[in-house]
């Protein structure tokens, strides 16, 4: 059940039984906690909606644009800075990152490399013996493995140290990085565009209304005990 209902709830009984049943002690602390929890409640309501009179309330809808400029600078100051991106290069123990081509390899379209293999001998010294034997068609068969054996070497050189080397230090030149942050910086944005101050209404709710709700009961809780020292002293 919600904490805010249950708080007030449990207030508003103690002021109608110290009402109805004339006692005055219960009666304050029931006065004072409901006070407290009501003004809490408020307070926590008037974070996300705007309450006609009240200067101040509605706040998140209201500085929409700030809150999503606040989320970009915290992902691109605090995330995506080009040390942690350099940490990412080299996150791995042996200091290279390691990035498996092999499933992009294997979808790559390598027979326009046989075509011009093809071409290339064909117009080299070795054309007219070529012709000899049927010119292209003769050698027509070998594509198929000429393709399968380039895409396995093409995967072997790129699993080698020394090219996951050679990618490391390419991308961690300044320039490099400079654009990658460029590019996420633009992705995030993008991302946030998309937002709108009802979602972003939705995602802060989700968020922390649930542990705002305890601000409510601390504040009936707290001003019962003032109520309850405010009878005290009256008797």
């Amino acid at each position: 059940m919600n904490k805010s209902v249950v708080t007030n709830v449990i207030a508003a009984l103690c002021i109608a039984v110290g009402y109805f049943l004339q006692q005055p002690l219960v009666l304050s602390v029931g006065l004072f906690a409901f006070s407290g929890a009501l003004t809490n409640w408020l307070a926590v309501h008037m974070l996300f909606e705007k309450v006609p009179g009240l200067y101040g309330s509605g706040v998140i809808p209201a500085r929409f644009e700030q809150f999503k400029q606040a989320i970009a600078d915290l992902m691109m100051e605090q995330f995506f800075t080009n040390e942690n991106i350099d940490r990412f290069l080299s996150q791995n123990g042996d200091g290279a990152m390691k990035i498996d081509l092999a499933p992009v390899i294997e979808k790559v379209d390598l027979d326009p490399a046989f075509d011009a293999l093809v071409v290339t001998v064909e117009q080299s010294s070795l054309g007219g013996m070529l012709a000899m034997f049927g010119g292209s068609d003769a050698i027509t068969p070998l594509k198929e493995p000429f393709v399968n054996k380039m895409k396995a070497s093409l995967v072997e050189i790129a699993q080698s140290d020394k090219f996951y080397e050679l990618v490391k230090d390419e991308l961690e030149q300044p320039d490099v990085l400079d654009d990658m942050r460029s590019k996420i910086e633009e992705i995030v944005q993008q991302r946030l565009s998309e937002l709108t101050p009802q979602l972003v209404k939705e995602i802060v709710q989700q968020m922390i209304k649930e542990h705002l709700g305890w601000l409510v009961i601390w504040g009936g809780v707290f001003g019962g005990l003032i109520g309850l020292f405010a009878g005290l002293v009256k008797l």
